[in-house]
């Protein structure tokens, strides 16, 4: 059992050596008020005066003392070389390799230590002092003297100083592998005590919190501390132990410990004798120590499991940090190689680390081409930005000035390709988003990848450019591809395919309307039976046996004659234009003729049902105005825009749903693919076989100290784990 607390000891010197406060060792915490005696308190267990003393606040850095029994015959920690193979006492600091002989100049390095780092007027500094003392005549333990709790900022102290201080202690006593020492003088009232109180917080069973109660020879005349000693105010699991420190007199006087012992012994026999043997420095001591090896025993199975763990830890932090360069060529060739497998991988969807918040890599191409363009694409209405002047516009402009009896094919032409043009932009948009993700890949490829980029920071710079250059030389080739697929779409309009020439079929249908006599009766009939002064005032074409022009009836006003010359021009009377093949009896299925039938048969009455308001009048004669209140479309002008939008939009969605198939399979070959089988040879290229390539492999500074660090973390928990299993193999634990 007395061997534990050297075993903690070692490993906190262990810890210390990395300077790691990861493990969390057994230890005794010193809690107390501001000149509540804490310093006294240790000084009196360690048996020596080194600790800076003074009114108010003095101490204001922590000091973990490790008190280490040390006999005349241990070579462990005696040595010639630093003069203390004979020497009873000594104490070393963590940061300086000086052993100290003398206790008057290690309380010198503990002030000049404190103001370093906390300044020289009363401010406080979290970073602790590490002291071990050496010694023949003091038990095995370790504490931890923190600064006093206090209310009121003085001299540079902040506004918030209480509040770091209790930040601090409570640091320390949080430590579920501490035992509290609280330090409470006699002559205040224990309710009050904000040391207890705070150890209450932390340990509110009281498994691990030690009372101690200072100050007995200055309380009251007539009062005494038997019911606070015996639990009856203020009941303490662990117990309760009254000391007599020194007073301040007694330190100015330079009263030596052993005669306060004395003092001390004297004083508890005389006021207390019932309690005298639990009560005193020297039975503190020895509580202090079988506290702290059993508590030792109780936490070991978890120090090892938890050594155990950041062992586990270090040694794969260590190992992505991979080792020192010995073969630069050959690691080059390496990183280069595992680079391209990597972004090849996150494009396949094969990577090893498989990212579970973002989709990246081939599954983010794949939402471009099916979700992003293809939405675009879907949501391009085949007539948008099409009006029904627009529509007319274009059918009067590909006639010239002679008047059409049929759609002329131009027209059609002419429309789809502008609308064919609005799939252009989005394709090229969709090669940039393709091209935007692949550079993103560079970032995003694996992260035993990403460790060696983050190792070498050139190399990293190096293959960043590469990829860069790459992609970049092959945009252009790819956006030349998809322009060249509008373009195709654009040379050739294929009347003749599939599915265009079935909703070309339907074409006659729209011609015919239920209001039309023409389309059930010929023209004889319809003359026989209809009186001559109920007939419109219309043109119609003329049958195709017919060989004279019928007269229409005289206009009776100006408007109906204008009227009747303004339908002229749209409406052929000679039997050989009635006859004349056009484009549109390409594209449709041969019908059978009824010889009652009256071909190209057109009713100009116009209806109130289709206004549309033209884009732009114009105004054919200077003197006049032009109109610009909606004109009504014709029956004939209907039909013939609807005809020219049935045709637009059956060839539109064929042209869209080409593009939408060809221009993924496009950028997959010139860019996706064409990257994926060049990537690594570009890689050799310019960094293999080039003159740089021993710089490129030169470590960052950070990369190098890190993997330091981790390898002296590893080495220090080996040598902790190996401790401990050798403490408990001896203990059979």
């Amino acid at each position: 059992m007395e061997a534990l607390i050297p075993v903690i000891n070692k490993l906190q010197d262990v810890f210390n050596t990395v300077g790691s406060d990861s493990i969390q060792l057994p230890q005794i915490v010193v809690l107390g008020s501001q000149s509540s005696g804490k310093s006294s308190v240790i000084e009196s267990v360690v048996g020596r005066s080194f600790l800076p003393r003074g009114t108010g606040i003095v101490t204001r850095r922590p000091l973990v003392l490790q008190l280490i029994y040390s006999p005349l015959d241990d070579r462990e920690n005696r040595s010639a070389e630093n003069g203390t193979s004979n020497a009873e006492e000594w104490g070393r600091f963590l940061h300086s390799k000086k052993c100290f002989t003398d206790f008057d100049d290690i309380r010198k390095e503990i002030e000049n230590e404190t103001e370093r780092a906390a300044g020289n007027n009363k401010g406080i500094c979290p970073e602790p002092i590490n002291l071990k003392i050496f010694s023949t005549h003091v038990v095995n333990l370790t504490l931890v003297d923190l600064p006093g709790i206090t209310k009121v900022p003085v001299g540079d102290q902040p506004e918030d100083i209480e509040a770091q201080i209790k930040d601090l202690v409570l640091k320390y006593i949080e430590n579920p592998n501490s035992i509290i020492l609280a330090v409470t003088a006699a002559n205040t009232d224990m309710a009050t005590s904000e040391a207890l109180k705070l150890a209450k917080d932390v340990d509110p069973d009281g498994r691990r919190t030690l009372a101690v109660v200072t100050k007995l020879d200055l309380m009251d005349a007539g009062t005494d501390a038997i019911d606070i000693l015996c639990g009856r105010v203020i009941p303490v699991k662990l117990g309760i132990i009254g000391v007599m420190n020194r007073s301040q007199q007694d330190i100015m006087d330079q009263k030596h410990i052993d005669d306060q012992m004395k003092d001390e012994a004297a004083f508890l026999q005389r006021k207390y004798p019932t309690l005298a043997t639990r009560n005193g420095t020297p039975y503190l001591a020895k509580t202090l120590n079988r506290l702290l090896m059993h508590h030792i025993r109780d936490c070991l199975p978890d120090l090892k499991t938890r050594v155990n763990i950041m062992a586990t830890q270090f040694q794969s932090l260590l190992n992505s940090y991979g080792e020192d360069v010995s073969d630069k060529s050959q690691t080059l060739l390496q990183i280069i190689t595992k680079f391209s497998s990597a972004y090849c991988c996150t494009i396949e969807g094969t990577a090893r680390n498989i990212e579970t918040t973002e989709l990246c890599g081939g599954a983010r191409m794949g939402y471009i081409f099916h979700e992003t363009f293809g939405r675009t694409l879907d949501s391009i209405h085949p007539l948008a930005g099409l009006s029904k002047m627009d529509i007319l516009t274009a059918i009067r402009n590909a006639t010239g000035p002679r008047p059409a009896l049929f759609v002329p094919e131009v027209s059609f032409e002419l429309l789809v390709k502008r609308q064919i043009r609005r799939l252009e932009e989005p394709s090229l948009r969709c090669v940039e988003l393709i091209h935007e993700e692949m550079q993103r890949i560079v970032q995003h490829c694996g992260n035993e990848v990403q460790q060696e980029m983050l190792r070498f920071p050139k190399l990293h710079e190096k293959i960043v450019d590469v990829v860069t250059q790459l992609l970049r030389r092959r945009l252009p080739h790819t956006n030349v591809m998809v322009e060249n697929i509008v373009a195709i779409e654009l040379a050739y309009i294929n009347t003749k395919h599939p599915d265009f020439h079935k909703d070309a079929a339907l074409v006659p249908s729209l011609l015919k309307t239920d209001s039309d006599p023409y389309s059930q009766i010929n023209l004889g009939q319809r003359r026989a039976n209809t009186p001559r002064n109920h007939m419109s005032p219309q043109i119609s074409s003329q049958s195709a046996g017919s060989q004279q022009p019928q007269q229409p009836p005289q206009p009776n006003n100006p408007q109906q004659q204008y009227s009747q010359v303004h339908e002229q021009n749209h409406v052929g009377e000679n039997s050989t234009s009635s006859m004349a093949s056009t484009w549109l009896s390409n594209i449709l299925p041969p019908a059978p003729t009824r010889p009652d039938s009256i071909e190209n048969s057109t009713n100009n009455t116009p209806i109130h049902n289709n206004i549309v308001s033209p884009v732009k009048p114009v105004n054919l004669l200077p003197d006049v105005p032009a109109n610009h209140n909606p004109r009504r479309l014709t029956d004939k002008e209907q039909k013939d825009c609807d005809v020219i939008e049935h045709l637009i939009k059956s060839y539109f969605y064929i042209v869209r749903k080409s593009i939408q198939d060809s221009v993924p399979k496009a950028i997959m070959h010139f860019l996706v693919n064409y990257v994926k089988d060049n990537l690594q040879s570009e890689l050799v290229t310019h960094l293999y076989k080039s003159d740089r390539a021993e710089t490129l492999l030169n470590e960052s500074d950070h990369i190098a100290v890190r993997r330091k660090e981790a390898a002296d973390m590893l080495k220090a928990l080996t040598r902790a784990n190996h401790i401990i299993s050798e403490i408990r193999e001896t203990h059979m634990w």
